[in-house]
């Protein structure tokens, strides 16, 4: 049965699309099936993945707005080893769209669940923004990882993003959890970002990783190059780090065994 988890947190800049990117070539490399779903007008997961953004005949968009199906919007990517489904700046109109739809909301969770059986994975890249997109992931998934920056004022949007959560556990979507939350560009030497990582480890306990993703110029280095960190540099802290995580998510969920065969 597939897991789908939205990669989220309103705040930008906090490596959530790194996150989502690195995080399925990870899942793939250990043999899951893994969907990346590019819900972000930017297009950053599309390209960061070497599907060219400006070339796409059928995007997310598409999907969402019934123009197309699921399946006939994701491409597999043999080189990487999962598929994705591509999005671009036509996401924008989905956004606006959506709000006039009378079922708006489950726009994602319906067409997800025509092709969920065909991946162990789906991992949503949400917009950096409690949009109508990111309500769509919520309602869609059974768990939200939330990838933060330890700083000043990272608790303070977290608490707005975990508020948004449950609202959408008790109205909508209650088998909705908060996967876990990720350090990222994580600085042990910074006493402040020791003091935010202490906060969340007594707020959140084991919701929080073990795994911290370390500021790293190879993470930052192989989006340009279409390529996820383990494909650009396997031998990066950053690659170690996401490899690391992953197995940290499959230990939760399945004992982190390999599938036979």
């Amino acid at each position: 049965m597939s897991r789908i988890i939205a990669v989220a947190n309103q705040k930008g800049g906090v490596g959530k699309t790194t996150t989502a990117i690195n995080l399925a070539a990870s899942l793939a490399a250990t043999k899951r099936r893994v969907l990346l779903v590019d819900l972000d007008a930017q297009g950053n997961a599309t390209m960061g993945v070497g599907v060219d953004k400006y070339k796409l005949a059928k995007t997310t968009c598409d999907v969402l707005l019934e123009q197309a199906r699921a399946a006939d919007v994701v491409q597999y990517l043999p080189s990487l080893g999962f598929s994705v489904m591509p999005a671009n700046g036509d996401m924008t109109e989905a956004e606006i769209r959506l709000r006039d739809v009378a079922a708006g909301d489950f726009s994602l969770k319906s067409a997800l669940a025509e092709i969920a059986a065909d991946f162990d994975y789906i991992l949503l890249d949400c917009p950096p923004a409690l949009s109508k997109l990111t309500v769509n992931a919520f309602v869609a998934a059974d768990g939200v990882l939330i990838p933060m920056q330890c700083e000043y004022y990272a608790l303070e949007g977290l608490t707005a993003l975990v508020d948004t959560i449950n609202k959408i556990r008790r109205v909508i979507n209650p088998r909705l959890e908060i996967e876990g939350l990720l350090r990222t560009m994580y600085d042990p030497r910074n006493n402040l970002a020791n003091d935010v990582s202490e906060q969340l480890l007594q707020h959140f306990g084991d919701k929080v990783y073990r795994t911290m993703v370390p500021r790293n110029v190879r993470l930052a280095e192989a989006p340009s190059h279409g390529l996820p960190v383990i494909g650009y540099d396997p031998a990066s802290s950053g690659a170690k780090a996401y490899l690391a995580l992953a197995g940290e998510l499959l230990r939760r969920h399945d004992g982190g065994q390999l599938p036979l065969g």
